[in-house]
């Protein structure tokens, strides 16, 4: 597998997991089958002219593009098998980061991976707890004729989707931990940042907590220098974004890049109001 790191912001960055090597693609699981047929479903249903089940997928499209770009970039770090374990652990299998050097310095890329994989666990297993606990709650609700019991299935869902965001963070950790990893810098990343119109929304302050500061700790070249060192500028506009995946030639990259992008550009407009408001308070004291 290939893994990328590619800032969406000076304080953001998005990691995403190729899969290259069919021959270490293990027997589906029964997850894998039901994730299998539930997008079959789901994609059936987005064809329907109208109905419960196009209300259903147009809702349903609506919160899954507000679940954290974070999170669904740890989904594609497959889970650590004991197979995938002994051919990673033998160098059977070489794991690539591709990065954009020009962005991160090859010394701080670790760092980035290490807090992606484990600044957001405490809330994963939070929030899949509570999954958990719902979904027993939910299950009456299968009593309902008509239509399916949508507040089991969604928390189900959940539930799988903060488990995978885990297993691909304990994933990461592993290849850290064993310094499995071959960090290789790219010409096409940083072509694709060095061509990027500027300016770029940003805010005088950053949208991050602070534990997740240091994600925005980049080493700009000289080409790529910033002004706004102590807020937030974004990197990344849609229409680079779609660049970027047709020079990878990755097109399940897209949707990845455009959520993140959406994702932080509303973040940063965000946190611009707050601040604008907060000044307007202050004079009409």
């Amino acid at each position: 597998m290939r893994l990328y790191l590619l800032p969406i912001s000076t304080r953001r960055t998005l990691l995403y997991c190729q899969k290259l090597n069919a021959a270490t693609v293990e027997k589906p699981t029964l997850g894998d089958r039901i994730q299998t047929k539930a997008s079959r479903t789901w994609a059936a249903w987005e064809q329907k002219d109208g109905g419960w089940q196009k209300k259903i997928v147009s809702y349903g499209n609506y919160a899954l593009r507000r679940i954290s770009y974070e999170e669904w970039g740890l989904k594609s770090v497959p889970p650590l098998s004991q197979r995938r374990r002994e051919l990673e652990g033998k160098g059977t299998e070489n794991v690539e980061v591709v990065y954009p050097k020009g962005l991160l310095a090859i010394d701080k890329v670790p760092k980035v991976l290490e807090t992606l994989a484990t600044e957001r666990q405490a809330l994963h297993k939070k929030r899949l707890i509570w999954c958990l606990i719902g979904m027993p709650i939910s299950a009456p609700f299968a009593l309902i004729p008509v239509v399916p019991n949508i507040p089991f299935f969604y928390l189900v869902y959940r539930a799988w989707s903060h488990w995978r965001a885990l297993s691909g963070g304990k994933h990461i950790q592993f290849l850290l931990e064993k310094n499995l990893l071959t960090l290789t810098p790219s010409s096409i990343v940083d072509e694709v940042y060095l061509k990027e119109n500027r300016p770029l929304p940003s805010s005088p302050e950053p949208t991050t907590d602070p534990f997740a500061d240091k994600l925005g700790d980049l080493s700009p070249s000289p080409e790529t220098e910033f002004k706004n060192q102590a807020g937030e500028t974004m990197l990344l506009s849609q229409a680079s974004g779609k660049k970027l995946t047709q020079a990878l030639d990755i097109p399940q990259l897209e949707v990845e890049l455009e959520r993140a992008i959406w994702q932080v550009e509303t973040a940063v407009k965000k946190r611009n109001e707050e601040l604008s408001a907060n000044r307007k308070e202050r004079k009409t004291q």
